[in-house]
Order: structure tokens, then C-alpha cells, then sequence
């Protein structure tokens, strides 16, 4: 009442005050009107544009619920309409046609006391392919779960898409299409490019941490290896998916009270992301006490060619340290046979190849095999949780890229684990801001994915669960912020992180 006398707002406001919890209530009823998930993602952006505050508490207190809303996977149909949708531009476009400007392009941003940058050039967007300056909802979304789950304050991140063009006709013929509208810079142009954006951020943004989204296989390593050691960045799709596929591992080695050097793990697809889970796997052996030599052994790749054997000739460096001499073989049921594994990883984007002799299979294996079906968007995943559940006789132990309801079969239910990179990336950026770490090494998404593997109670682990709940999702991420910092300053106090942590109320 006192705000409507200083500011002369008598007559123009309806007579009822309304606190922040009528208005989540009645944007949650909106909400939940909406006939579509595309229509719910465009309510939540239009929320977000008139009332930051209200945004952020609607979805950290609905967070089961906005979460598949505010990213995987309608983040992904948003992606795809995002010239359709689009009502106001968030973040920044660095554009291939403005090279040279890029230090006044980051100079035009409003605040210039950035903590958290996430980037990405479009051309692999999640399993949906070349996306071009369409994947700006991938930064969006990336940082407003910053905030939900670890309590950055907004104002200090930062959504950058990187415009080189796209290889998608049906973009470039599109006239709503919001990019430049020609074919993709490659080779050295487009390598200056990113060189130009990194040493620009890191002037202009100096304490910035810069996250990498969504780039092509191709780049995605050849970019982590060439600035990890110089900038204050790391990939998300690499060692973010790497830790909370390494925290799922690792829940269900407790559960079945065994360690991950006892197992052989196969992979389904061997790109980026599968290389940087295996490559996290592996470590974690090392650190159990295995030899590097016998932890690369327990672990098989499988390509879009067949399986990865050293006698072939196309392999890259990558790969070359995870092939064996055994024969090429190109029937991936075959290859379950021959090499028996208990841990099979899909990163491919090859919709249900696991299929239902492959599900089979892993069961006359294991008494509970361990099944990810890591590929995003729901369309695309290897296998789907009513499939491994039925295949399984419900034994099975499934992590998924994209969200799957529990399924309930007569007096049972089949619960389903998201190895949702939000888990780990957001606790990790709160922890390197607080610890003040330079340099982004392994070492800190070990530490994230041991302590959020912990956070998994027995019970949730013997109902076939690898994660505990994303209602927990700030003491997950205050949790794996601790452990980073302790690893600095022995004498941090847990309870000071609270003080750093944004919180959606009015002031």
C-alpha cells in the first residue's frame, strides 16, 4: 500500500494486493492450461520477460514439473521455431559478418559484470542436427538452470550464439529465420572466428567462466583440448555429460556393491560426448586403483560403422585408445554376445537401437543390467523405459537423456533415472565461482559426480534409482559447490555458501 501512495498508483491496479504466492497460483493455473508443451515454453519466456522474479520462483517451486518445459526436451521444439516464437531477443548474437567487432559487440551487453557465459554455434543441437542461430533457446535455457538450480544471480549470466551460417536449407529458405542465411565458415575462418570470440570474452569478461554447448563432434574436443588450459571454460556436452553419466555408474555400483574396474562397459555411438564419459570412466578406475592400460580394456566402442577394432584405418586419436584386437564386427546384438558387457551407453541419436533382443540379451548377462539411453530430444533414444522395463522383466537399472515417468505394472513400479546434466553443471560453475579456480580441470567433475552419487539414498538405490530426486536440485548444487571449494580452502563453512546464492523474492 505504501508503494501505491509513493508512486501514485491508486486507480490503476486492481483493490486486491496480491502476494508472490496468488501469483504463482495463478500462473501455474495459466500454465497448466496451455494445450502443448510449445505453448507452455513460449508462457514461461513471456513470464520471464515481464517478471523475472515470478519466473524464477514458479519454476523452483514447480521444478518435476517446468523442468522437461525449460529444457530437454521442449527446449529442442523450441530450438526448432524459434524464428516463429521469437517475441525479443536474450543474449547475444556474434555474428561471422561482424568479425573484428567482437570486443564492441560484448561491450554492448547492459552488465558488464559477467560470471557465466554459455555459448554455442548451433550446428548440433541436441540429436536435432544444424540449428544455426536457432540454438540461442540452448544458452537461454542452460543459464536460467544456473539460476533455478544453483542460485547465480541473472544478471551476471550471459546467452552467446555464434552465427557462422547453417547448413539447413529449409532454415535458410526460411524468410522468419532469424541467422545469416548462407552456409556454414569452416577451416581457418571459422577457427579465427571462435579465437577472436575467446580472447575477446576473456578481456572484455575476465572472470567469466565460458561454457560450450552444442557444438559438432568435430569441434567439441578439438576446441576443450585447445583453450581448457588457458581460459576459465569447459564443454558441457563432454565433461558435463561425462560426470552425471560417472555419478549414475557409480550409484549403481553401490547398489550392486561391486566397483566400476569389474565391469565392461559398451558403447552404442562414439562421438564427442561417449569419448568424454568413457574418458571419465576410466579415470575414476585409475583413481579405484586399475591401471590406465586395463581401464581403457574394459571399455568397447561402437560406431557408425561397427565396432572399434584396431585394425581399422579411419579411426581417430580418440578412438585409437579404445580399440581392440578383436574382429570387425557390425551387428551390435552380436557384439553383446561376444563380449558380455554390463554396462551398455547409447550416444548416438539412433532412435530405438536397443532393441528388444538387445534388452534381452544384457538381461541373460546380468541379473540387473545397466542401460542409458542417453539421446536427446524423447524421439530419439535408444530405447524407451516401457521397452526395458518389459525386456527386463523390471530389473534393470535405466538412466535416460530425456525425462520418463515411472511406469506402474500391476503391484509394481518401474522407476526411471534422467542423467540430467543439470545435476552437476550448475553446482560446478557455483563452486569454480566461489573457489576461484583459474583453470577447469578433470579433477573437479570427479569430485562432482563422487559427491552427487553419494546424495542417492539406499532405499532410492534398491527401487533402481541413480539419482536422487531434482527436487533437491539447490542442495544437490550447494553440495558439489562445497566439495569443490573444500578442495581450496579446507575451512569454508558450508553455511556460507547461502550468502552467495540469488533467491526469486521481492525487495
Amino acid at each position: 500500500m505504501d508503494e501505491r501512495e509513493e508512486f501514485n498508483l491508486h486507480g490503476l491496479l486492481p483493490p486486491k494486493i496480491s502476494n508472490i504466492k496468488d501469483q504463482i497460483k495463478r500462473a501455474l493455473e495459466n500454465f497448466r492450461k496451455k494445450p502443448n508443451n510449445l505453448e507452455k515454453y513460449i508462457f514461461l519466456t513471456e513470464l520471464q520477460n515481464r517478471n523475472e522474479t515470478l519466473y524464477y520462483k514458479l519454476i523452483l517451486d514447480n521444478i518435476e514439473e517446468m523442468m522437461p518445459i525449460i529444457y530437454t526436451p521442449t527446449v529442442g521444439k523450441a530450438c526448432q521455431h524459434y524464428g516463429h516464437i521469437f517475441r525479443r531477443p536474450k543474449g547475444l548474437y556474434l555474428s561471422y559478418n561482424l568479425r573484428g567487432k567482437i570486443k564492441i559487440l560484448l561491450k554492448n551487453w547492459k552488465n558488464q559484470n559477467i560470471e557465466i557465459i554459455v555459448c554455442t554455434d548451433g550446428e548440433r543441437i541436441l540429436g536435432l542436427g544444424d540449428l544455426g542461430a536457432n540454438g540461442m533457446g540452448i544458452p537461454v535455457g542452460k543459464l536460467v538452470l544456473y539460476t533455478v538450480c544453483a542460485g547465480i544471480d541473472p544478471t551476471k549470466c550471459l546467452p552467446i550464439t555464434i552465427d557462422v551460417g547453417t547448413n539447413n536449407q529449409d532454415l535458410i529458405d526460411d524468410p522468419l529465420y532469424l541467422g545469416l542465411s548462407n552456409k556454414r565458415v569452416y577451416g581457418y575462418e571459422y577457427e579465427n572466428f571462435i579465437d577472436e570470440i575467446m580472447t575477446s570474452i576473456n578481456e572484455v569478461f575476465p572472470k567469466a567462466i565460458i561454457q560450450f554447448e552444442d557444438f559438432a563432434n568435430k569441434n567439441a574436443l578439438k576446441f576443450l583440448n585447445r583453450y581448457r588450459k588457458n581460459y576459465r571454460m569447459f564443454n558441457d556436452d563432454i565433461q558435463g555429460t561425462g560426470c552425471v553419466v560417472l555419478a549414475g555408474v557409480l550409484s549403481s555400483m553401490r547398489r550392486l556393491k561391486s566397483k566400476i574396474s569389474k565391469q565392461k562397459i559398451l558403447f552404442y555411438g562414439s562421438g564427442s560426448a561417449a569419448i568424454g564419459i568413457a574418458d571419465f570412466l576410466c579415470k575414476q578406475m585409475v583413481e579405484d586403483g586399475t591401471n590406465l592400460s586395463e581401464s581403457y580394456n574394459r571399455i568397447f566402442l561402437y560406431d557408425s560403422k561397427g565396432l572399434v577394432v584396431s585394425k581399422r584405418s579411419d579411426l581417430n586419436q580418440e578412438k585409437k585408445r579404445y580399440s581392440k584386437n578383436l574382429e570387425f564386427e557390425t551387428n551390435f546384438h552380436s557384439i553383446i554376445k561376444q563380449i558380455k558387457p554390463t554396462i551398455i551407453i547409447g550416444a548416438s541419436g539412433v532412435k530405438n537401437a536397443f532393441n528388444k533382443d538387445i534388452i534381452k540379451e544384457m538381461k541373460k548377462i546380468n541379473d540387473i543390467p545397466i542401460i542409458f539411453a542417453l539421446s536427446n530430444p524423447t524421439a530419439n533414444a535408444e530405447c524407451t523405459a516401457k521397452d526395458v522395463m518389459h525386456y527386463s522383466k523390471g530389473k534393470a537399472m535405466f538412466g535416460s537423456g530425456s525425462p520418463f515417468l515411472p511406469i506402474h505394472k500391476e503391484n509394481n513400479i518401474f522407476y526411471t533415472s534422467q542423467a540430467n546434466n543439470a545435476y552437476v553443471f550448475p553446482g560446478i560453475g557455483l563452486g569454480i565461482l566461489l573457489s576461484k579456480v583459474k583453470i577447469i580441470d578433470d579433477l573437479i567433475f570427479l569430485k562432482a559426480a563422487k559427491t552427487l552419487s553419494e546424495m542417492i539414498s539406499n532405499e532410492d538405490l534398491e527401487k533402481g534409482l541413480m539419482y536422487p530426486s531434482i527436487k533437491e536440485i539447490r542442495n544437490i548444487s550447494k553440495k558439489i559447490a562445497y566439495s569443490i571449494i573444500l578442495e581450496i580452502d579446507k575451512k569454508y563453512n558450508l553455511k556460507k555458501i547461502n550468502s552467495n546464492i540469488y533467491n526469486p523474492i521481492y525487495k
